[in-house]
């Protein structure tokens, strides 16, 4: 499985219109080799040099597994958004402090199963629920640096 971007590549600067310096809006995403058995999709974004610890940016899960592009600035169909360490549903863009860059993982995952959540769960939830059903994983890493 993999997971990509025409707004960056792997362990390249995510542009500002995706951060609170620009539109905050998630960048478009390309989702290829979804295994055949799978029954939905996981998107966690986080960043883990955040100086709180990991900030989570966005949840989104019961992605159709048909699903090959997230557009920017959308939510496919049927996806369901969780809470994020901004305290809402929905994507928050990068927005560290000033200083060093910061990484964001893009880790999107294949299920065996939908999940019954609701929208705003938290991280944790969904994490939990995810246990014992990942049948494939795939990662994109972007970097961002506030101006």
């Amino acid at each position: 499985m993999k997971i990509s971007s025409s707004n960056f590549s792997n362990n390249e600067f995510i542009p500002s219109e995706f951060s609170c310096e620009g539109r905050d809006i998630n960048p478009e995403l390309y989702i290829e080799d979804v295994p055949k058995e799978a029954k939905s999709l996981v998107l966690i974004v986080d960043d883990p040099d955040a100086p709180m610890g990991t900030w989570t940016h966005w949840t989104l899960w019961n992605i159709s597994p048909d699903t090959k592009v997230i557009k920017s600035g959308e939510v496919p169909a049927g996806a369901i958004e969780g809470q994020t360490d901004f305290g809402r549903p929905g994507w928050g863009g990068p927005c560290p402090p000033k200083g060093n860059p910061h990484r964001y993982f893009f880790r999107l995952y294949a299920l065996d199963t939908l999940l019954d959540l609701k929208q705003g769960a938290s991280r944790k939830d969904l994490e939990k629920a995810i246990e014992g059903h990942i049948l494939d994983k795939a990662e994109l890493i972007g970097l961002y640096q506030r101006k």
